[in-house]
């Protein structure tokens, strides 16, 4: 999947005309909504505590952005080429666990989502339009890491059982794809504000401390969500 993403950003490069290749650049910057849709974030559910409730989805609701480099292909298509980050950490505690002496035993949970994106967009206006509406569609690699480290209780061993400090971490690259909706609203002839929402969707096999012990019985991490942000468009 990588190198068949890597040819085709190349040969789209390739066929933009150099007249065309001047182009513009979004900075951004918003929030980002995990979808949570796998058996980490279950598993999460029912062992830890945030905040004194039970870990869900909303809590992973971090700060998102980026930046896009796009260029015009054809009147009304764009491409686009992106890198966007997310990270969010969370302090929490067992939900049905607590130390000898009656203690909490608290450990944090982080995710960093980073896509690597190329889209393709659709404005269905002149570039000196005031207003500039678009939608967009893109493939993406995402690359991520997730931890977990504090402490915690060792499960395997007989009863009772200890609390051991540990770190256990999962990390790689997987495949994604993306779309998005958004409004360019100019201030000067090379100067926009930028309001986008996008969907990701990606998902992996989490490997690492996080792997398989038996087959069919693996974590899987979703690395999906939604996104929406505000930003400056600088057109070259």
């Amino acid at each position: 999947m990588q190198r068949a993403m890597a040819v085709l950003t190349l040969a789209l490069v390739a066929a933009v005309p150099a007249s065309a290749r001047a182009g513009g650049l979004d900075l951004r910057l918003g929030a980002f909504f995990p979808s949570g849709n796998s058996n980490l974030f279950d598993d999460d559910n029912q062992l830890y505590l945030h905040n004194g409730h039970p870990v869900t989805k909303s809590d992973f609701n971090g700060i998102y952005g980026g930046l896009e480099y796009n260029a015009r292909l054809a009147r009304n298509v764009e491409i686009g080429f992106s890198v966007d980050g997310y990270g969010r950490s969370l302090d929490t505690s067992y939900r049905d666990f607590v130390s000898p002496s009656g203690d909490e035993i608290r450990q944090t949970l982080r995710l960093n989502i980073v896509p690597v994106g190329v889209s393709i967009r659709i404005v269905p206006t002149n570039r000196r339009a005031a207003l500039a509406p678009y939608i967009a569609v893109g493939a993406d690699l995402v690359f991520w890491n997730y931890e977990e480290f504090g402490d915690f209780v060792d499960f395997s061993a007989p009863a009772p059982q200890p609390i051991v400090p540990d770190h256990f971490k999962s990390s790689g690259v997987s495949p994604g794809a993306h779309v998005a909706v958004g409004l360019r609203i100019a201030l000067s002839r090379d100067f926009s504000l930028v309001g986008e929402g996008r969907y990701l969707w990606a998902k992996a096999d989490m490997g690492g401390d996080f792997a398989a012990t038996q087959p069919g019985l693996g974590n899987r991490i979703d690395l999906g969500g939604a996104s929406a942000t505000l930003g400056i468009h600088l057109r070259f």
